[in-house]
């Protein structure tokens, strides 16, 4: 996750808004303003908008989603290739896949039970909730609190990034905390390049450790912050 991406993402969703338009008859669809919905049945295509979130209904396919200003939604047991957002959380309900990744500049990630991420689980502020799920490509953020419960899985580990003038980060003088459940697996390093309140459960089974010192908890959640 570079901070170039970040500056880039606006710029590339407005332009391929502005030139493609609404080209919903070949299974896309695209829009300057306004929300999406893809219902369950349409040929799987893009959905792009700049001021407008996204929603995938229960059992729908697509392609790639995207938008500037919203958040993205994928109901129970749809698909997608990819999801990115810059102002706006991404949810995937129970049994929700995305192939590829997920990715959010100012935006809460949200995983229920069964739901499936093959790449990364990303962003820069906002928290990230993995319950019962599973991200096959890591998980990386600079100021959002993270909680992994349930049977939950994260392979690749997780990075939590120094903040520096090319993130659009806040909060600088909060310390983020970072959950792991009873029951949970990471996979892979743990590094934390800043200061973090690292909680483990002594039930939850986790790869190295870098940057921080874990705090070993029983029961089903950390003593009270």
């Amino acid at each position: 996750m570079k901070a170039r991406f970040f500056l880039l993402l606006p710029v590339l969703l407005l332009t391929t808004a502005c030139v493609a338009g609404d080209d919903s008859d070949s299974g896309g669809m695209s829009k300057v303003n306004g929300s999406i919905t893809v219902e369950a049945g349409q040929t799987p295509g893009d959905a792009n908008t700049v001021n407008g979130s996204i929603y995938v209904e229960p059992n729908a396919k697509i392609e790639d989603a995207s938008t500037v200003n919203g958040s993205i939604t994928l109901g129970e047991h749809s698909s997608a290739q990819s999801a990115n957002t810059v102002n706006g959380a991404i949810k995937l309900d129970d049994g929700a896949q995305v192939a590829k990744g997920i990715e959010s500049v100012n935006g809460a990630l949200t995983l229920s039970p069964g739901a499936d991420v093959g790449g990364h689980a990303t962003n820069v502020n906002g928290h990230i909730s993995i319950n019962d799920a599973h991200v096959g490509g890591g998980l990386e953020t600079v100021d959002g609190d993270i909680d992994i419960t349930g049977n939950a899985r994260v392979d690749g580990g997780i990075l939590v990034h120094k903040p520096d003038n090319g993130w659009f980060h806040f909060g600088i003088d909060r310390v983020p905390v970072v959950t792991i459940g009873p029951g949970a697996t990471v996979n892979g390093t743990l590094k934390f390049e800043r200061e973090v309140k690292l909680y483990v459960s002594d039930k939850a089974h986790v790869g190295q450790i870098v940057g921080a010192t874990p705090i070993k908890f029983s029961g089903e959640e950390p003593p009270a912050q």
